[in-house]
């Protein structure tokens, strides 16, 4: 039904993050309906190791609501805490009126009653879309400073990779994380795999740790003074590809990228004439709240279109 050979990788960002909410079934049939070639989410583990796709380790008051209707007045109980069944008690279907994080999306539809899905729920809504070629982007949500919130890096791609062979998804997924010891657990478990190394120079999370004595905490032993370049240390580290924050790419270092066999996919790109602009400058796949503007980007651009697979949550 699908083509599998697109080239150039169009992603929708927790689904469709934009659209619907965060992370959820909604965002994810909204992103197949659109059409994408690659669905990017999150990955944490419950306190009874069921693995659930969230980006925050955290419940957050941004899109939480309790059980009995009310918002999260702070920053709620950790995943790793809570066994899905106390998960499931929350509703994250829409954002907060009253906090800022709303503003960011104006364009999200709510869809009240939305629950925290199990990763084995979303290959059901893929199988039931019939889309065969849709890829996963997949991040295991690692902290290499807060260990107590996450399972150990071992575990955690033994039990992402044993729910992605079993639903016959190999060939058909990457993994990525800030945290590169999630990627180095990759390469020794699923050589096969695509690795996709995660980095931003930004406050909010600054990873690199460029020019700074000893290593980044963030990058298994990686130091990028070492190697030079991103790319370099990439490369160094066995990787597949390179996934910037957007603002950190320049035709230089993509090309440099490139000339050591590593592909670049940016991430998140909302605004239409950035999309454009990185097309351009040679990214081989951009992630975007919006898959629908990117859509626009690649007609506008002559570029293959992916299949849309229109599904129901």
């Amino acid at each position: 039904m699908t083509n599998n050979t697109y080239s150039f990788d169009s992603q929708g960002h927790r689904g469709a993050r934009g659209l619907s909410p965060e992370n959820s079934l909604v965002a994810f049939a909204r992103a197949l309906s659109i059409g994408v070639t690659t669905l990017e989410l999150d990955l944490c583990v419950t306190a009874d190791n069921i693995i659930v796709i969230t980006h925050n380790y955290r419940l957050e008051p941004e899109i939480t609501r309790k059980p009995n209707g009310e918002w999260l007045s702070e920053t709620g109980p950790a995943i790793r805490s809570l066994t899905l069944k106390e998960l499931r008690t929350y509703d994250v279907g829409r954002m907060n009126p009253e906090m800022s994080y709303q503003a960011d999306f104006p364009e999200q539809v709510a869809a009240d009653g939305t629950r925290i899905p199990t990763f084995e729920e979303l290959f059901n809504l893929i199988h039931r879309s019939g889309n065969d070629s849709v890829r996963l982007n997949i991040e295991a949500k690692l902290r290499p400073m807060e260990p107590e919130f996450y399972p150990n890096p071992e575990e955690f791609i033994a039990a992402i990779l044993k729910i992605v062979r079993d639903e016959g998804f190999m060939e058909r997924v990457t993994i990525q994380s800030f945290d590169w010891r999630a990627l180095q657990e990759t390469q020794r478990q699923a050589p096969n795999i695509p690795t996709a190394y995660l980095t931003v120079q930004q406050e909010f999370l600054n990873t690199m740790s460029r020019g700074e004595s000893g290593l980044s905490p963030w990058h298994a032993g990686f130091d990028i003074d070492t190697y030079g370049t991103i790319p370099e240390t990439i490369k160094a580290a066995g990787g597949s590809i390179w996934s910037s924050f957007h603002r950190e790419v320049s035709s230089q270092s993509i090309k440099q990228a490139h000339n050591l066999g590593l592909e670049v996919k940016v991430w998140s790109v909302n605004e239409m004439d950035r999309m454009e602009t990185l097309i351009n400058m040679g990214v081989d796949g951009i992630i975007t709240d919006y898959p629908d503007r990117l859509r626009q980007v690649l007609k506008k651009l002559g570029m293959i279109l992916p299949a849309q697979t229109p599904v129901s949550p």
